[in-house]
């Protein structure tokens, strides 16, 4: 992995983020780059695992998929060894350490009651390194905050990336089980790997690919350091919000340049966001100037990233 980008490897890493699978040509396009340009720099990315392109599935179109977040108290000792053990199931997507040194904040979805109730009554019981606990299932995901491009584009530059508006999720087919297992482990594959891996036409795998994407039923994603792209601030933000102003709330929090992550939740608090800021004083800006005018918001919690071990369930490595 490389450990720093100059501005342009950060410009087409962020064009990379705003769509995973842009060719190399409509990166150069948005960007004004040559694709040449674009090809030297973003392969090798890719190959020495700076970049890495994944997919993740939607829970809202999953049968029986319970997608919970977990704010797990650990002995400060055993905390690594606790992130590292959740970063290795398969059904956690999100696995951070937060800045107290004792709290572990962790996105799973679970398949169905009986997982959600093993973790909850049997595999968190049973770790002595965990010493509370508190659930919040995830209402509803606003995929606005995804666009996130950490400030690296234009609009001009992010609105020629921007893939066509959504539509209606297809009625699934078996195809679609190995085709998104096929995404998850390379988010860039060609259509011709994903047709053989799905037992399917190149043609079809590309028209299957774009209705689920469309359809909202899995997302694409890049998955970087963002302390390469300039991002040194990391929290998430768990808010009270009015119920009768939840949805407006978090339509206008999901859009702001800053924020990578928005659900709303059950629990005392009932708005996750996860904000990626330059530093503290952009992270203080985006509280006062951002979250203070909003009256609808009667309480927010600030809890500061201190250390990652996955993302878009790929775990991130040492």
């Amino acid at each position: 992995m490389r450990q720093t980008l100059d501005e342009t490897d950060r410009r087409i890493a962020a064009a990379l983020l705003a769509s995973p699978r842009a060719s190399w040509r409509e990166v150069a396009a948005s960007l004004e780059l040559s694709e040449r340009t674009v090809v030297r720099r973003a392969a090798p990315l890719y190959a020495d695992g700076t970049l890495r392109a994944t997919a993740v599935l939607n829970p809202a179109h999953v049968p029986d998929v319970i997608p919970l977040a977990l704010r797990i108290d650990c002995r400060p000792t055993k905390i690594q060894q606790v992130a590292r053990a959740l970063a290795r199931r398969p059904d956690t997507t999100w696995v951070d350490v937060l800045g107290s040194g004792d709290e572990i904040s962790a996105i799973f979805f679970l398949e169905g009651a009986e997982a959600r109730n093993n973790l909850l009554l049997r595999d968190l019981p049973a770790t002595d390194a965990v010493r509370s606990w508190s659930a919040y299932t995830l209402l509803r995901v606003f995929p606005s905050s995804f666009r996130w491009t950490a400030g690296l584009l234009t609009a001009e530059e992010t609105a020629r990336l921007m893939p066509p508006p959504p539509a209606g999720a297809p009625a699934p087919l078996p195809i679609d089980e190995p085709l998104i297992t096929a995404l998850t482990e390379d988010g860039r594959a060609t259509y011709t790997d994903l047709g053989r891996r799905a037992g399917i036409t190149p043609l079809t795998a590309r028209r299957r690919l774009e209705a689920i994407v469309r359809g909202q039923v899995v997302r694409l994603a890049t998955e970087v350091d963002l302390a390469l792209l300039g991002i040194h601030a990391e929290a998430l933000l768990w808010i009270t919000v009015q119920p009768g102003a939840l949805e407006e709330t978090a339509q206008i929090l999901s859009g702001h340049p800053q924020v990578r992550f928005t659900a709303a939740t059950t629990g005392s608090a009932n708005l996750l966001i996860a904000v990626a800021a330059a530093d503290l004083n952009a992270l203080y800006a985006f509280l006062t100037a951002t979250i203070g005018p909003l009256s609808q918001v009667t309480g927010v919690e600030i809890t500061p990233l201190l250390a990652t071990a996955k993302r878009t369930g790929l775990i991130r490595r040492a």
